[in-house]
């Protein structure tokens, strides 16, 4: 049999054990129609027909059922409905192919007036030469109506769950809403945090080194013609400072942009970013094309931010970045060897980095179980 046949027969099996399991499945629904009733139960009920018609149709797996109460249960109805027929279709179908084959080789051993099949529609099996000829044309017939129909009864019963438990264009929309209303509250609170850290990098520390410049300086102008040596000894503490606050400049620079990511790009930015890490880093970069200013840095901050909680928390010895383009999208992936059990809510950084991302409608996924590894995913649209 070739690959075509083979695959066929495949999707007729795959078929009929989706058209009788939704069979059973709606002999289950009316024995509990009361608790099928109640949202809970049936969102769950939804959602378990839901996932069985997305694996016949090969599709991505849904999340839960989430629309209204009046969907699910306008959708139990048509289910319970459709299941009942389209299962009672192929048991007729399937069962007379298989009781046909089981009875045209068995004609001599039947009562007499026996027809292929046991049903009355069925050819009259009278001696070998009907049972070999019109036995066997049913039994070919039926096998071939049930291999027809089977994927065909099996997708539309599929779609029409997939259709019916899934969201409409009202309810995506005010689905999309909330989840910008939800992002925009988080990037403002981000942006404020972001502001307040600033303003609490430059008070205490760039602007306390201004003012003792500007007093250092203030002393040596009043000493200049007195004390020369203690002028020159302030000149040089004056400029030692100078120094120290431009660095402090340049570092907060660095937190809001940084200048390397504008000068190297993404990949190169991760390249320093990888020699500086106080780890092992092995570093997978892509081809990337063109991505936003505002995506770089949110995809460089959490890199960073990932390399030092390994360094810093999960005693690491080993990190691996990955960073790829898939189509519209920036993927990031960091991996650690290190002990696991990351916790963002223990100011491990990971919610600044949610934000961020969320910020640009971008997701977060960390997976850090006890004992290691630890894994975090970010995933940011990049535009075409």
């Amino acid at each position: 049999m070739n690959d075509h046949g083979a695959g066929g027969l495949s999707a007729m099996w795959r078929a009929l054990g989706y058209l009788l399991g939704s069979l059973c499945a709606a002999v289950v629904a009316l024995v509990a129609l009361p608790v099928l009733l109640v949202p809970g139960p049936a969102r769950a009920w939804a959602s378990w027909h839901r996932r069985r018609a997305d694996r016949l149709l090969l599709a991505p797996a849904s999340g839960p059922v989430r629309v209204g109460a009046r969907r699910v249960l306008g959708w139990l109805a048509a289910c319970t409905v459709g299941s009942l027929a389209f299962g009672i279709v192929m048991v007729l179908c399937a069962g007379n192919a298989v009781s046909t084959a089981v009875t045209v080789p068995l004609w001599w051993a039947l009562p007499d007036g026996t027809r292929a099949g046991g049903f009355g529609a069925g050819v009259p099996l009278s001696g070998w030469g009907t049972a070999l000829t019109l036995g066997t044309a049913q039994a070919v017939l039926l096998a071939a109506l049930t291999r027809w129909l089977a994927p065909r009864l099996a997708r539309l019963h599929a779609r029409t769950c997939v259709a019916l438990l899934s969201p409409s264009a009202a309810e995506r929309l005010a689905r999309r809403v909330e989840t910008l209303t939800e992002t925009r509250a988080g990037a403002l609170k981000a942006h404020g945090a972001e502001l307040r850290r600033i303003e609490r990098d430059l008070h205490d520390g760039t602007q306390a080194r201004l003012v003792a410049i500007a007093m250092r300086l203030g002393v040596a102008r009043e000493l200049l013609d007195e004390d020369p040596a203690t002028v020159a000894g302030l000149l040089a503490e004056a400029q030692e400072n100078t120094e120290e606050a431009m660095a402090e400049l340049r570092a907060v620079i660095r937190t809001i942009y940084p200048p390397i990511l504008a000068d190297r790009g993404l990949a190169g930015a991760l390249s320093a970013l990888g020699s500086r890490s106080a780890i092992d880093t092995t570093l997978d970069v892509g081809a990337l094309g063109t991505v936003p200013a505002a995506v770089e840095a949110v995809a460089y901050f959490a890199i960073a931010e990932a390399l030092t909680n390994a360094a810093k928390h999960s005693r690491a010895t080993r990190t691996t970045v990955r960073v790829a383009r898939e189509d519209d999208r920036l993927s990031v992936e960091v991996t650690d060897d290190g002990v696991g059990g990351a916790d963002e809510s223990q100011g491990s950084g990971i919610a600044g980095i949610r934000h961020r991302a969320r910020a640009l409608d971008g997701t977060v996924h960390l997976h850090s179980p006890g004992g290691g590894p630890t894994t975090m995913k970010v995933s940011l649209p990049c535009g075409s």
